[in-house]
């Protein structure tokens, strides 16, 4: 391989638009006759099906945000811990700053250990935390 055997790299250079009948894309310059695309600033959204009802609005609507989620709180073993005194209920958890003040309903899951034994007052929990808290020898009163 030499220089001089090697070829020029041609591009496509782009069509010119009307300039005259020989060009190929005179007169109308690709647009057709008449209608909307063939008009200047012409722009439509992608969705847009002509006038047809659009897919996005023929498809039902579906998904859901529970707002209990606000006010629900999930609370571990290993919190309880962090708590001073001998019993947890719902304004104790407020005051050392477990959940806050939106927080209405919470729930003691199984994760992790107890490592004080504590009283449980008027706050729901799973069966295994019930379980783990009657082999402990502990209360819970609902």
């Amino acid at each position: 391989m030499y220089l001089n055997t090697l070829n020029p790299i041609y591009k496509n250079k782009k069509k010119r638009l009307g300039r005259g009948v020989g060009s190929g894309k005179g007169k109308t310059s690709g647009r057709g006759h008449k209608g909307q695309k063939s008009r200047s600033g012409y722009n439509i959204n992608k969705s847009f099906e002509g006038g047809q009802t659009p897919l996005h609005r023929r498809l039902p609507k579906f998904g859901f945000k529970s707002r209990k989620n606000i006010f629900f709180k999930e609370i571990r073993l290993n919190d309880l811990s962090k708590i001073d005194g001998d019993y947890v209920d719902f304004n104790t958890l407020k005051s050392s700053k477990i959940i806050n003040k939106k927080i209405k309903y919470v729930k003691i899951i199984n994760t992790g250990n107890l490592t004080k034994p504590k009283k449980i007052v008027k706050l729901n929990c799973t069966k295994s935390v019930k379980m783990m808290i009657q082999k402990l020898d502990m209360k819970i009163e609902e």
